[in-house]
């Protein structure tokens, strides 16, 4: 059996990361084409290792599909596990209990009623006002969030516009910006037996960072204006439908523009201005006239479970 030199091995694990880091540019034929007579030519890859780029340059074609409600669900759900890596979760089960059941009555209302796994809503222990939602349904709400409000029209407008971001897939928009690295990187594990064991090491690492980079993206940098007011949009249209006041988000934005720091690192740096989105969403509402105010019941309710934070 012929041996391979290391100066080889590393001279193939470079053509391979160069090959790939074409796919962005040039597409998948470009990459075989490489992959075939570059590669083979020059003798830094065999005809088999010519072939594993072939078949990693369809994966990667693949990729750039849409996810499958599965692999929304797993990625959602690696999101969400960093999220709470970083925000301790409530051990108030009386209210996680009506959260989830407000937001799963507002979930249905949607134009997104069902994801893989279903909505899971989480009360994070944190005094920051924000919420996150991660893709396939996964909502985080702050306890500084939940404190903004004082009603249960105020709750279900928030429980509604992030749900609006699933409903647009907005969390899942946010990851496409990082999906070329985790493409390129898979593409690379899946024939790394073109590198070498400190290669394989690098590629590793910058696999698993990934999830966080997409992470980030959502909790410290936000999405855009465009993306709130389809959020906002979505949340006027979900409260109408299951009877809340939908000027209950004007409210709810109003009691955070005057208790956000301009400065802070929640919600006043992942969002847009309250004002520009009460701008926004008295647009939206124009010709709509306020709902009554909530009954006994839904006060007393929202009271009890609301109590403990």
């Amino acid at each position: 059996m012929k041996t391979r030199t290391k100066g080889t091995r590393t001279a193939g694990a470079l053509l391979l990361a160069a090959a790939v880091a074409l796919i962005a540019l040039s597409g998948c034929e470009t990459l075989t084409d490489i992959g075939t007579s570059v590669g083979v030519e020059s003798g830094a890859i065999s005809g088999e290792q010519a072939d594993s780029i072939k078949r990693s340059a369809e994966a990667v074609a693949r990729s750039f599909e849409n996810f499958t409600p599965e692999q929304e669900y797993y990625i959602g759900r690696a999101v969400g596990a960093n999220v709470v890596k970083k925000y301790r979760p409530s051990t108030d089960s009386e209210a996680t209990d009506y959260l989830n059941t407000l937001g799963q009555s507002l979930a249905m209302a949607s134009d997104r009623p069902e994801t893989f796994s279903g909505y899971h809503f989480l009360i994070l222990d944190s005094d920051e006002i924000n919420a996150f939602a991660a893709p396939s349904g996964f909502i985080f709400v702050t306890k500084g969030m939940l404190r903004c409000t004082s009603s249960e029209d105020m709750l279900a407008a928030v429980l509604a516009h992030e749900i609006g971001h699933v409903q647009h897939d907005h969390g899942l928009q946010a990851i496409k910006k990082s999906r070329v690295t985790t493409a390129v990187t898979s593409v690379a594990l899946t024939t790394a037996e073109v590198a070498g064991p400190k290669e394989v090491s690098e590629l590793t690492v910058a696999f698993e960072g990934s999830i966080t980079d997409i992470t980030t993206t959502l909790m410290n940098n936000g999405y855009s204006r465009a993306f709130e007011r389809e959020a906002d949009n979505a949340a006027v249209t979900i409260l109408g439908r299951v009877g809340y006041d939908p000027y209950a988000l004007i409210d709810m934005l109003e009691v955070m523009d005057r208790r956000l720091d301009p400065k802070g690192l929640d919600f006043a740096k992942t969002h847009p201005d309250p004002q520009d989105r009460i701008a926004d969403i008295r647009g939206m509402l124009e010709g709509v006239e306020r709902k009554p105010s909530a009954s006994a019941a839904r006060d007393r309710r929202y009271g009890q479970a609301m109590a403990g934070l």
